[in-house]
Order: structure tokens, then C-alpha cells, then sequence
């Protein structure tokens, strides 16, 4: 059988799907007996520099790295804060720089909320230099599709005029609570938003759909969400660099670290987990 269907209805390469089974193993079992050791290390904008700036590396003839991302920047809101630190990780063991300026309570780039977002994203890019900027969309990206499409053009601008690549990464699925239900509508349009605008910049933009990873239903086991059905602990944090990482081996030719030269890391003790109540 050459196809498994997945829980959105997509069809994935068998052996892709048993290479995520393999690689999600590996990744808990490198994290026994990590969750909660307590170190207290948090990733925040200065640990992307603390990763350093490796060096080397080559360009195609149009200009584009052909082996990966040297520096990346990561987007987002609380559920990217808490990627964060196993992404840096994972990019850190794979000689790229990384900083994260993912936001508890906001980082989108949609409506007034996003204020904050605009008017800091122009320093970062000038300051940290990076060649591949990642956007996951946040629980805010609230607005009209319309408004949406045009936040996330002008974050391709923004971001390509910087020298870099924009990488749009759809949120993994999580619970529509009070708070949110009244913009359920809007968080399942910013996807789509968000997929439309990167087909239309295909040599300088992309999206990657995270329901590969993580379907589409935030109450299965699939969806590795913490206690409140939003964020993710320190496994699915792992589950997710390790995919993230292979997007960059597709997109870019990256070569990913192996998840245990990192997974088990002074990361793993970040307080983003501890205030998730994570084990």
C-alpha cells in the first residue's frame, strides 16, 4: 500500500507516515525522565544569539541557500513561545543561529492586536539579520479574510525586502474555549489566508501545513496538547522541531540534527513548561 489516509483526509506516503511513528517514538523516549527537571532555561530573543553565527555555506544561482537556513527567526504567539525552546535546540544542533520573538498574548500580524508585531519586526530583522523568517499563525490573527491576506502580504514584503524567506506555518489544532469561540471563523480562514498569499510568492515564500503533524482535532493524542487542550509540553515541542526540521531539509536541503543529539537538553526545563503544568 503506497498512501495512508490521516485524520484530515490527506493522503500521506506510507512510509512517511511510519518514519513520523519512528520518529515520535524516538523522541519520547529520549525525553523520559526530562520533563521535569527543572533548569529553569527559557528561550527569549538574546539565547538566538547566543546560538552563534556559523559559518560556510553555498548559493544557487538565483540566490537562495541550497543548504538551509543559517539564521531564522521564529513568529508567533503563547503556542510558539512554547516550540520555542526545543526549536532553538534543534536549529542550535544544526549550526543555525535562531531567536524567537513568539509572544504570550499576542504576535500576530492581523488587526490592531498586531501593533506590537509591526513595530518591532523591522528592528529584529535589521538587528538579529535573518535568512529565513517562520510565522506561525497565531490565535489572533482575527479579521476578515480579506484583512488577513493583506496582513500576511505585507508580512512577505516586510520580511523579503529584510533579504530573507518567509516560511507561513499553520497553528496545530487546540481547544476553542470561551474565549475563543467567538472568532472561530476567523482562526479557520487565517490558514487558508495564510496559504493563499504564500502560493502567490512561490520562489520567496511557503506554507507549511502543520496538520501533517498534528491533524486536525485538538482532544486526540495526535494533537500532544498540554492540560489546556492550547500548547504543547516539552514532547510535543520535540515532535514538532524534529518536523519543522524536516521542512527545511525539503524546502531548503537542510540537514536536521538527530533529534537525541538535542531532545534532552537544559530546554526541557524552560518555565514556559512549568506554567503549562507540564510533568
Amino acid at each position: 500500500m503506497d498512501n495512508e489516509i490521516n485524520s484530515s483526509g490527506r493522503s500521506l506516503p506510507a512510509r512517511h507516515a511510519v518514519g513520523h511513528a519512528l520518529v515520535a517514538a524516538a523522541v519520547a523516549l529520549a525525553l523520559t525522565g526530562c520533563q521535569g527537571s527543572g533548569t529553569g532555561v527559557e528561550v527569549s530573543a538574546s539565547d538566538g544569539a547566543a546560538a552563534g553565527t556559523p559559518d560556510g555555506g553555498t548559493n544557487s544561482s538565483d540566490g537562495k541557500r541550497d543548504d538551509g537556513p543559517r539564521r531564522l527567526l521564529w513568529m508567533g504567539d503563547s503556542i510558539g513561545e512554547a516550540q520555542a525552546p526545543a526549536l532553538s535546540a534543534a536549529m542550535k544542533a544544526g549550526g543555525v543561529a535562531f531567536r524567537s520573538v513568539a509572544a504570550a498574548g499576542g504576535g500576530g500580524v492581523v488587526g490592531e492586536i498586531a501593533a506590537p508585531t509591526w513595530d518591532g519586526l523591522p528592528k529584529t530583522l535589521k538587528s538579529f539579520a535573518p535568512d529565513v523568517v517562520a510565522y506561525q499563525v497565531t490565535t489572533y490573527d482575527w479579521g476578515t479574510p480579506a484583512e488577513q491576506r493583506a496582513a500576511y502580504e505585507r508580512l512577505v514584503k516586510t520580511v523579503n525586502e529584510a533579504g530573507a524567506d518567509l516560511l507561513l506555518v499553520s497553528a496545530p489544532p487546540f481547544k476553542v474555549d470561551d474565549f475563543y469561540r467567538p472568532h472561530e471563523a476567523e482562526i479557520a480562514s487565517a490558514p487558508r489566508s495564510a496559504k493563499s498569499v504564500a502560493e502567490k510568492h512561490p520562489d520567496t515564500a511557503g506554507f507549511l501545513d502543520a496538520a501533517a503533524l498534528w491533524g486536525d482535532d485538538s482532544a486526540s493524542e495526535r494533537a500532544q496538547r498540554s492540560e489546556d487542550g492550547i500548547h504543547s509540553c516539552q514532547q510535543g515541542s520535540a515532535a514538532f522541531a524534529v518536523w519543522f526540521g524536516e521542512q527545511l531539509e525539503k524546502r531548503y536541503g537542510f540537514d536536521p540534527a538527530a533529534a537525541d543529539a538535542w531532545a534532552t537538553g537544559d530546554w526541557t526545563g524552560a518555565k514556559v513548561y512549568s506554567r503549562l503544568g507540564c510533568a
